[in-house]
């Protein structure tokens, strides 16, 4: 890559931001020599059981420090692109906004758009590549800095920071990581910007693979899948929206898993219960033996299994998958 210049000038940066994730680069560039002059971010929506209008995390960051936040629905119609462009921005950034940019926007600012993804592009483009690289069972991910252009996450790959997957991540522990690296990243790339944009690589196609949104659908447990795959769903679905199985028709949420074993040899029907001990409660499944270590009876919050076995067994049960 050819990026080699230090910034010797402050930049004006609109940044375009939505969830928890984006939080922390927004906090870097407001601590770095650049002026975020607007903050674009969803409009405020119901959430919660109440439903009460809430305020997007990042819309919350920026009213704390006193910067202009815009929440257009979209980015479609000129009067709201003449807003846009009236801060004439130097560079806007992009992490986990949430709207599509059409070509024109990405053409307002000077330097263009940067974007703060959550893996290692090309692989994982897309809605949910924190959860989809951790149920996929990779080893690693990452933080990609990326010159946006008009595709979904096929712009030039500017920067890339690879951490490592571990057997106890899940979605929450590699999403904050991930979050605070995209903050360290994104301060460097625009301290690079220095009269002409960003050169980056062009991205592999034959390597890309695609993201899709996560549901509650599959996040129902499949017995008959491996011990391994089965935990690999657990780690990634936490702490949303959580996998779940069936104990007598009713879903229980299962939050915290491990492998056992990956013996061949089939104990029991796959969903059954086997074992269960202050290590866990041990279920058969299609190629060996997961460990239950918390879990969340509907309508109950949840436990460790030493405190749910207290007084209670799932001996023998055997779990449905709807």
């Amino acid at each position: 890559m050819n990026i080699t210049s230090t910034i010797t000038n402050t930049l004006r940066i609109i940044y375009a931001g939505t969830p928890e994730f984006s939080v922390p680069a927004l906090r870097a560039l407001i601590d770095s020599q650049h002026e975020v002059i607007a903050v674009y971010t969803q409009p405020d929506r119901p959430a919660g059981r109440g439903r009460k209008i809430t305020f997007s995390p990042v819309k919350q960051q920026a009213i704390d420090v006193g910067i202009p936040v815009e929440q257009p629905e979209h980015l479609k119609t000129k009067s709201v692109q003449e807003i846009l462009r009236a801060y004439q921005a130097d560079v806007m950034v992009v992490a986990a906004y949430g709207l599509l940019l059409p070509q024109v926007v990405l053409d307002i600012p000077t330097y263009g758009c940067l974007n703060i993804h959550g893996s290692l592009l090309p692989r994982w483009r897309g809605a949910a590549p924190i959860q989809r690289a951790i149920a996929a069972g990779d080893k690693e991910t990452g933080i990609t800095i990326m010159q946006m252009d008009k595709g979904l996450d096929t712009g030039n790959i500017l920067h890339k920071s690879a951490i490592a997957i571990t057997d106890t991540d899940t979605g929450q522990s590699i999403h904050d990581a991930l979050a605070v690296q995209g903050a360290k990243d994104i301060v460097t790339m625009i301290n690079k910007i220095d009269g002409k944009r960003l050169q980056g690589e062009v991205q592999d196609e034959q390597y890309a693979t695609y993201a899709h949104k996560l549901t509650k659908e599959e996040a129902n447990i499949d017995w008959n899948d491996t011990a391994r795959n089965i935990d690999y769903k657990v780690r990634a679905f936490s702490p949303r929206p959580i996998a779940y199985t069936y104990y007598h028709g009713k879903p229980m949420k299962i939050h915290s898993t491990s492998v056992k074993e990956m013996s061949t040899e089939t104990l029991e029907q796959p969903g059954t219960v086997i074992n269960e001990s202050k290590s866990g409660i041990e279920v058969s499944t299609g190629q060996g033996i997961l460990r239950i270590h918390r879990l969340q009876m509907p309508g109950k919050r949840a436990m460790d299994t030493v405190s749910f076995l207290n007084g209670r067994s799932l001996e023998s049960a055997k779990f449905q998958s709807n």
